[in-house]
């Protein structure tokens, strides 16, 4: 029978990892906790800034928008379990209860998980409206709130299973180094998942990079081919290079990392560059708030109304008035509705 250390204090898991805890606050310790702020804070904002943008812009109500929506939620509650994690860290982990530090942890997998299966939502999202040649998806809306359903219960499974046995609490031997209470085997089955929603990803972006390309260059050879669908499918493909490439950087860095601790690696240092990866996979909770949104003309026009929300009120003109230019014009379709210019 398996003796287990349930009332064991975080300092004796930390101490069986080898993990170092300090009792004291270091230099490194307060620049790490001073940058980390600072990201969760400008998360926060941008994301809900896009919330918002979302909410009051009927243009927006559409399935990709929900989508990014969601993302942005997604993120939002990243940037919120980041700055937990940064006002529970340093010195202070070692007042932590083990529900308290299991709580700390499961904010950040729910989180970062969320994000990443949303981020694939999007792809496959994107990847059939742009074969069938829409600009939106004709998924409706009670399908969406179904997906979006599906990727929290995904993301809270994922981030609970810990807490609720999928931890060493038990077999002292299956501790992890950069995670002291969680079992080696759980954040190898975490690494990996990730892993094959990234390579997921990879191909469905790619596919979507080749068929543009393929199509640009067959249409191109027509006279009447409109520059301003040449200039969209541009867009588009620089579009995707931003995400694969962002994706890559934030991602893949913490989920080797985890990997080669899950699978005990021993020569590998992991504790050396545990918080900077994962500050790193933080960041792209703010780049994704940029390429996905910043990209879009309505969008920042939104933006723009909603952060001189003051000059609008004070202004004699009412905000709802828009006079279309030139660029919006051509974007009306031929029953004389506006669809988006939208590069996601």
């Amino acid at each position: 029978m398996k003796h287990c250390f349930y009332n064991e204090t975080v300092g004796f898991f930390y101490n069986n990892s080898r993990k170092e805890l300090t009792t004291y606050w270091r230099t490194k310790d307060v620049l790490v906790v001073a940058l980390g702020l600072t990201v969760s804070v400008i998360v926060l904002l941008t994301n809900l800034l896009v919330i918002t943008a979302i909410i009051i812009n009927r243009r927006f109500h559409y399935p990709i928008y929900y989508l990014l929506g969601n993302l942005a939620a997604a993120d939002l509650f990243a940037g919120i379990a980041y700055m937990f994690l940064m006002f529970h860290t340093g010195p202070r982990t070692a007042e932590l209860s083990l529900k308290t530090w299991f709580i700390r942890q499961s904010l950040l997998d729910t989180s970062l998980t969320a994000s990443v299966v949303n981020l694939l939502a999007i792809a496959v999202e994107r990847h059939q409206t742009v074969f069938a040649m829409q600009l939106h998806s004709k998924m409706s809306n009670q399908r969406v709130m179904i997906l979006i359903f599906c990727i929290w219960v995904t993301a809270l499974l994922l981030g609970l299973i810990p807490s609720y046995g999928w931890h060493c609490l038990c077999a002292l031997e299956k501790c992890s180094s950069m995670a002291p209470l969680y079992s080696r085997s759980y954040l190898t089955f975490w690494a990996i998942s990730n892993l094959v929603i990234f390579l997921i990803m990879v191909v469905v972006y790619t596919h979507i990079f080749i068929y543009v390309k393929r199509k640009m260059t067959r249409m191109s050879k027509h006279t009447n081919f409109h520059p301003r669908y040449k200039e969209t499918m541009i867009s588009l493909v620089k579009t995707v290079t931003i995400i694969l490439s962002a994706f890559v950087i934030c991602w893949t860095p913490g989920q080797v990392v985890l990997l080669l601790d899950g699978l005990g690696c021993k020569s590998c240092n992991v504790l050396a560059v545990e918080k900077y990866v994962l500050l790193l996979a933080e960041i792209n909770s703010l780049i994704n708030a940029i390429v996905y949104s910043y990209r879009d003309n309505e969008m920042r026009s939104t933006f723009r109304r909603i952060l001189c929300f003051v000059c609008y009120r004070n202004s004699k003109y009412t905000p709802t008035v828009v006079k279309l230019n030139t660029t919006d014009r051509r974007t009306l379709s031929q029953n004389g509705h506006f669809t988006v210019d939208s590069s996601i």
